[in-house]
């Protein structure tokens, strides 16, 4: 199984188990900067620089987290960590207290607005301090210091629930055909093996969710001293940050969210939702160039015609990836071909070649690009599949069967066979996974729709294939104060890819009710590769 964060084909990002980014070596990052002028949190100190208790929470500054990858805008970063309970309730013997890393960036003007911005990382399992590159090339913090903390399990909180085991099955199974059932139960032995190894370390696994995660921000707020905030979440950020409006409305000036997971929706059948939108907004751009129709007709059928060719008669190649002593065997069938485009969709330009040569006998493109982003180094090691499957089995699982799934796949995939349709892009497995990790449901109120008159911006993709652009509108429904905004030609998270929408997010910030969404009128569809 993968979590739902977006890969980072053009930049080093979260966590980001990236299917199609590289990476550079990790560094350990430590050490307070000098002082810049920005938000106060106290008596004339700057924000991140005062130790508070506020309730069961305390933050104490302190040095900035350790990150895989260098972050060099941590050198000026205000940083430290927030203790909090590992579980808030129903903990017997005594509450066992966990630590998140915060690191807070000053405005890049000098002179922050009084209510600054916290950033809801991606995944589940995605580390927020990991995504301060993406944030800071935004501009988001243009005029308002930027908060990240590592949500509960994630790679710079203490404990770190990330398991190499997991990564590393996904990038070694290659050889192996994706959707066959023996490759699902090795999937599970490895889900199995990373929870004994969680548990045996102390962890209580029941107590990493969305819920505990909501309470934490809360926390964060008052022990910061801050009296409101801003609050932008990517990804699975959404869906933590339409819970945290729910239960925790207090101090939030404006929300803005990025590639909608709404919590009422999550899990398998959206999944799919998603992959039908996502796809035919590629398909449907290269049909309306004359060029890209020409050379690629018929491009959803040849697509679909594939992944059902594909699952009955698997193909398998060699390819060589950087780093990689030997050349690596990949085994494509259906499933692995629909998950290849779900990510390919932020490659968008090269998609209709890429499918073109698999249909004529060639499938080195799509192999390398799959390939290539298990071996990263930014798939292995990053994402904290304690949190992953805290979300998805206490949260999702339990509220969809696996039949719900299947039929959700077979209504907007009707050609589609049920080997593929049983596991939905990007969760692979989930519900074996879900009975192997065992922890309990969720109150069924964690699928309420998040009703607030809270000012939003809802951000979605045209060609997003993980999260379906139409699930912004449906957030917006009940947020009486909400501006839904679907950003043409662009895949999950458009915050990471379009300066149209970091320019929109910027403005909502400084004008919540009335953003600029001028920009949207002079946006293009790419130009997509034409092979000879």
């Amino acid at each position: 199984m993968m979590s739902l964060s977006p890969p980072r084909p053009r930049r080093a990002s979260r966590r980001l188990p990236a299917m199609l980014a590289g990476a550079t070596a990790g560094a350990l990052v430590v050490g307070l900067a000098a002082l810049p002028a920005h938000a106060e949190s106290g008596a004339g100190a700057p924000l991140g620089t005062v130790a508070r208790t506020a309730g069961d929470a305390r933050f104490e500054p302190g040095p900035c987290p350790r990150t895989a990858d260098p972050i060099p805008d941590l050198e000026r970063a205000y940083c430290g960590t927030l203790t909090v309970p590992e579980k808030r309730s129903g903990h017997k013997g005594g509450r066992k207290k966990i630590t998140l890393a915060v690191a807070i960036i000053p405005a890049a003007n000098g002179r922050p607005a009084p209510d600054p911005i916290v950033w809801l990382a991606g995944g589940p399992g995605d580390d927020a301090v990991s995504e301060i590159p993406m944030a800071l090339a935004g501009g988001l913090n243009s005029d308002r210091d930027v908060i990240f903390m590592s949500q509960r399990g994630t790679y710079s909180a203490d404990p770190e629930l990330t398991c190499r085991n997991i990564d590393e099955f996904a990038a070694d199974s290659l050889d192996l055909v994706f959707g066959a059932p023996s490759t699902g139960r090795l999937h599970v032995e490895e889900t199995r093996k990373c929870r004994d190894q969680l548990v045996s370390r102390g962890a209580d696994l029941s107590a990493y969710n969305g819920t505990e995660s909501s309470a934490d921000y809360d926390a964060l707020r008052k022990a910061l001293g801050i009296e409101q905030w801003n609050v932008f979440g990517i990804s699975y950020g959404t869906d933590l940050a339409l819970q945290y409006m729910r239960l925790h409305p207090k101090g939030i000036r404006s929300v803005g969210i990025d590639g909608v997971l709404p919590p009422s929706l999550a899990g398998g059948a959206v999944t799919w939702q998603a992959a039908r939108e996502g796809f035919d907004g590629i398909f449907k751009a290269c049909e309306d160039q004359p060029a890209c129709n020409t050379r690629y007709p018929n491009l959803k059928a040849t697509f679909e015609r594939l992944v059902v060719e594909l699952e009955a008669e698997p193909m398998t190649t060699t390819v060589t990836i950087p780093g990689q002593p030997e050349p690596v065997k990949v085994v494509l069938d259906g499933g692995l071909l629909v998950n290849w485009l779900t990510f390919a969709s932020h490659l968008a330009a090269g998609v209709p070649r890429s499918i073109d040569e698999l249909a004529h006998g060639n499938p080195q493109r799509i192999a390398e690009q799959y390939a290539g982003g298990k071996y990263s180094p930014q798939a292995i090691g990053r994402v904290s599949h304690g949190l992953v499957f805290g979300v998805f089995c206490s949260e999702w699982t339990p509220f969809e069967s696996e039949e719900d799934v299947i039929r959700a796949g077979r209504r907007l995939f009707p050609s589609f066979p049920r080997s593929v349709l049983a596991n939905a892009p990007l969760l692979s497995w989930m519900h074996a996974d879900c009975r192997a990790w065992d922890i309990p449901a969720a109150p069924p109120s964690i699928r309420d729709v998040t009703v607030s008159d809270i000012p939003t911006l809802v951000l979605s993709g045209g060609f997003d294939a993980q999260t379906a652009p139409s699930s912004g509108p449906y957030a917006a429904r009940t947020l009486s104060r909400s501006t839904p905004v679907t950003v043409p030609y662009v895949a999950h998270v458009v915050f990471a890819d379009s300066p149209c929408a970091q320019t929109i997010t910027r403005s909502f910030f400084n004008t919540p009710t009335a953003p600029d969404r001028s920009c949207l009128a002079g946006l293009q569809p790419p130009a997509f590769e034409i092979a000879p």
